[in-house]
């Protein structure tokens, strides 16, 4: 199995341990990380989540061949697992190892505490696959960001650094690599001392306002990205990434 979970002083880790393939994320690992919340959810030994990955990269996204084998849709691994991180009352910390890349980077925005390692990169290169935005980032990382540095970044698939990240809203701070998974375990061990019932009503008062907003952004979002996925420019877009070559989108109006 490519996720690894283990439950240890309160804290359940979630753990995308693919190295092989730079912790591409395939429909059994969306599944498997989903189960991995619901349980957290459930068990009341649990205080905290923490998601993490491998030394270098926490997630290059989605596998390419698996998605375009079984792409997403209706109730999906992918979908069960989004609403799985935002539907988790307890507090979710992430440790940013590496490179974050689309969904990488989307599923930070849906975290409480997110510690970056100065190595990361992150993008959300949704467009330069002839796709849109997923997991309500087209929602969420405007309100964070502000309207032009998010069109940079969702329009442009500009990549970023760890402090752009910091600076953008999407993380707390920048750590050295060797340190960031033991800082935010740390972190996610102190909610063992916090009132467990404060701690997950004042994480439900926080995102009250816009908790029903974002379920309908991913259900908006999840239509157009499946209907992207069967256009021209989408399939252009994966050809030249599995041909390794640079697409050629001047055929399109």
């Amino acid at each position: 199995m490519s996720i690894k979970t283990a439950v240890m002083n309160g804290v359940a880790t979630i753990e995308i341990a693919r190295p092989e393939k730079k912790n591409a994320i395939t429909f059994a690992m969306y599944q498997a990380m989903a189960e991995a919340l619901r349980s957290a959810q459930d068990d009341g030994a649990v205080r905290a989540v923490l998601i993490t990955g491998q030394p270098g990269i926490f997630t290059s996204g989605n596998d390419l061949e698996d998605f375009v084998a079984r792409p997403p849709g209706g109730d999906s691994p992918a979908f069960q697992f989004m609403k799985a991180l935002i539907g988790i009352d307890k507090p979710v910390v992430a440790a940013v190892t590496g490179a974050a890349i689309g969904i990488g980077t989307t599923m930070l925005l849906h975290c409480d505490l997110v510690y970056v390692s100065d190595e990361a990169r992150l993008a959300m290169p949704f467009v330069s696959l002839g796709l849109v935005p997923e997991f309500a980032s087209s929602l969420v990382f405007p309100q964070l960001a502000g309207r032009a540095k998010a069109a940079e970044k969702l329009l442009l698939g500009d990549p970023f650094s760890a402090q752009d990240a910091v600076d953008l809203g999407i993380a707390n701070a920048v750590l050295p690599a060797a340190e960031v998974v033991n800082h935010a375990r740390r972190i996610a061990e102190r909610f063992n001392a916090l009132p467990p019932g404060a701690v997950r009503e004042t994480k439900k008062l926080m995102r009250r306002a816009s908790a029903e907003l974002v379920l309908q952004t991913i259900g908006v979002e999840g239509q157009a990205f499946t209907a992207r996925l069967q256009t021209p420019e989408a399939k252009e877009a994966f050809s030249a990434f599995f041909q390794k070559r640079k697409p050629d989108f001047a055929q399109f109006s």
